[in-house]
């Protein structure tokens, strides 16, 4: 059966229509509550945007079959538990999209339709950028500020009137205003000020927020008002509620009066035609990345205020009004300069330094240019003005030159970090420091990868504390990491709750962290160990043959080079990259003191006689009782094939919590579905994941 979601609504039939409709309440309502409530979006703006575009078509080609909890007639997301409600006294809409030139035409001319008015009657627009940030409504009564909430699902919010009160820009007290008063605008959170909290955050041990949208939603939310006062957040006035006298006829006119009161106003411009408005939404558009904060497009709003009366609002958005978006995933800037990283293989990856530039609603202040002959191709220098994009949402990446630079890139013939010489292998693009583990730049970076994520996730050791204690000279090897309070105390002969910035909380905790990671499991060792080629699934294939540490410590010498290509998987380059590591005199001495500090598990053989076994799994949701990656590895070892999409060749689906597009898919395929519950119970987990009371 064809998918109903590639069809053009014209070629949908009246069950696929439904079906269709379906599916997309569902999804916008997840990535509603990701964006809205959890402050954490799984998808892009753009593709939001097609979701709801996709909706709209559907129910106008459709309009009986439009559901009773159509997103159409949805903004935001419910509030939370953790805040009071407070019920807006005017509905706090969301705004419709437009997305190209034809769009802002058609804008113009539904107006000059719905208010009868002559063609080409010039039309009063105020034109101005779109904070990217969180929406807050602030009633004052007789000039004082009593409540301030966010948007919440546009009738009711969440009442933050205390952390909206640490806020320099928001007023407490206005003089000369109405007497009842209510303001709306963005809260935002500036590059600065963004760039500071981050510095804050890793400094601390604790994870860095993606993008500046998400730091001050994150900010306005928190329960500790503290915490929001700690953080530079700012604040725009753009609109109001409540108002018990208007200052002004004109909407223009209006936010010049709450300039008089006190309050930041969004800067703006009037416009009076489709051709200014489009100019404008250009020149804004070239000049964002010169911003202190993040824009993402332009907000048209009809100025005449009896206009707004009259045009009213169409279920979520208000007739009068518009955000025409920027170009999704790229911008311009300028790359200020060239550096080179040194990484733990000894490859010198250069790095393309920038003007901080928002990128897909990430700040981007670096981008990487891949190899020399990249650099050439391109023919980037220093100065250009480029145009830069996120490479699959992670890593960003120069596109194309826009105006060249001054300055010609030449490439070092010696590592920068130890100044050996670099050396590039015939055949390959990379240029390599010669200087080995011998290079400072090599081994701090192997720390890092060592501590990761997917290695040994040691909490509070990221890569901020891993360089501070390698600049002082207590850990020098993966081992005395493991003997980290030890070396401490005897290379500075300070307790670490002594060193600036850490307590005797954070101190102890550090340690306790570090103590449970002298259980291991062997894939996850080989990984640490950050050979060349031997990612994940190498590690993973080489534990699986090998099961324990003592088989694999005996596999790793020059005579185990034919048992090495006979694991499937593993070709002569992973070959030649473990037995070069293992076969060096001083990687084996890291190795081997490392391992005395360690209780290495051996890997679990993959039960071919489980039910499991050659069957392809798909994980999706929010696992609650095991994380993603434990529950991955208990498949493998049961001989099942973990996949990340849902296809008809998918055997089951493991449904956690907020399960989303693979769900719908399976059960459009017919594939089998399971919650996690039943997925621990199928595996034998033990009862405590099972929430079952110990007997």
């Amino acid at each position: 059966m064809t998918d109903a979601a590639a069809l053009p609504v014209s070629a949908l039939s009246p069950e696929q229509a439904k079906a269709e409709l379906a599916r997309l309440a569902f999804e916008i309502a997840f990535h509603n509550k990701a964006y809205y409530q959890n402050d954490k979006p799984e998808i892009s703006d753009a593709e939001y945007d097609q979701l709801r575009q996709r909706n709209s078509a559907v129910e106008a080609g459709f309009p009986d079959l439009k559901r009773a909890d159509s997103p159409s007639d949805k903004i935001g997301a419910p509030v939370t538990d953790g805040f009071a409600k407070v019920r807006h006294s005017r509905p706090m809409l969301s705004l419709g999209n437009a997305f190209d030139a034809a769009d802002v035409t058609d804008f113009l001319a539904g107006i000059v339709r719905f208010l009868k008015l002559p063609e080409g009657a010039p039309i009063a627009i105020v034109a101005e950028p779109k904070i990217d940030g969180l929406s807050a409504a602030l009633r004052y009564e007789n000039g004082i500020f009593v409540q301030g909430a966010t948007r919440g699902d546009g009738e009711v919010g969440e009442d933050i009137t205390v952390n909206l009160r640490t806020i320099a820009d928001i007023p407490q007290n206005i003089a000369a205003a109405p007497e009842i008063l209510e303001v709306r605008g963005e809260v935002f959170m500036s590059h600065a000020a963004f760039a500071e909290l981050n510095r804050q955050q890793l400094a601390a041990g604790r994870p860095a927020y993606a993008n500046p949208r998400n730091a001050a939603a994150g900010s306005l939310r928190q329960l500790d008002a503290a915490i929001t006062a700690s953080r530079r957040l700012s604040f725009r006035a753009y609109a109001w509620g409540q108002i018990s006298a208007l200052p002004s006829t004109t909407h223009a006119g209006v936010l010049a009066a709450m300039n008089d009161w006190g309050f930041q106003v969004q800067a703006h411009e009037i416009c009076v035609s489709a051709a200014e408005m489009i100019a404008y939404h250009a020149r804004m558009e070239a000049a964002r990345s010169a911003l202190p904060y993040d824009i993402d497009g332009i907000v048209y709003k009809v100025d005449r205020l009896d206009w707004q009366d009259r045009l009213g609002a169409a279920s979520r958005s208000p007739r009068w009004a518009i955000a025409h978006k920027f170009a999704a995933e790229q911008a311009q800037t300028l790359v200020e300069g060239i550096d080179i990283q040194v990484g733990r293989t000894g490859k010198l990856t250069p790095v393309a330094r920038l003007r901080p530039v928002t990128v897909g609603g990430v700040v981007v202040s670096n981008a990487t240019l891949h190899n020399e002959d990249y650099i050439k191709e391109k023919d980037i220098r220093v100065g250009a003005t480029v145009l830069v994009q996120r490479a699959g949402d992670v890593i960003p990446q120069v596109l194309r030159v826009v105006a060249p630079g001054p300055i010609p890139f030449e490439f070092p013939i010696s590592c920068p970090a130890c100044g050996a010489l670099a050396v590039r292998d015939e055949g390959e693009v990379d240029w390599r420091c010669g200087g080995g583990l011998t290079c400072e730049a090599q081994s701090v970076e192997r720390l890092r990868h060592f501590v990761s994520r997917n290695a040994f996730d040691i909490e509070g050791l990221g890569e901020k504390q891993i360089s501070a204690f390698h600049d002082a000279g207590v850990v020098e090897a993966p081992a005395d990491i493991f003997r980290l309070r030890e070396r401490i105390e005897d290379k500075s002969r300070q307790p670490l709750r002594e060193w600036e910035g850490w307590g005797e909380t954070s101190a102890d905790n550090l340690f306790a962290a570090i103590e449970e990671r002298r259980v291991i499991a062997l894939d996850r060792l080989i990984f640490a160990l950050g050979i060349r080629h031997v990612g994940q699934g190498n590690a993973r294939l080489l534990a699986r043959r090998y099961e324990t540490l003592e088989n694999f410590q005996a596999a790793m010498s020059p005579e185990a080079n034919e048992e090495l290509l006979a694991i499937d998987g593993i070709g002569e380059t992973v070959a030649k990259a473990l037995l070069d590591f293992f076969t060096e005199e001083h990687n084996r001495a890291v190795w081997d003191a490392l391992v005395k500090e360690l209780n290495v598990q051996d890997m679990a053989r993959a039960d071919t006689a489980s039910e499991l076994a050659g069957q392809t799994l798909v994980f999706t949701g929010t696992l609650e009782q095991t994380s993603r990656a434990e529950a991955k590895a208990r498949a493998e070892a049961l001989g099942a094939k973990v996949s990340g999409s849902v296809s008809a060749k998918t055997d089951m689906v493991i449904a956690g919590a907020a399960a989303g597009s693979k769900l719908k898919k399976a059960r459009e395929l017919g594939v089998k579905v399971i919650d996690e519950a039943e997925w621990l119970m199928l595996i034998g987990a033990p009862a405590s994941q099972l929430g079952e009371e110990p007997s």
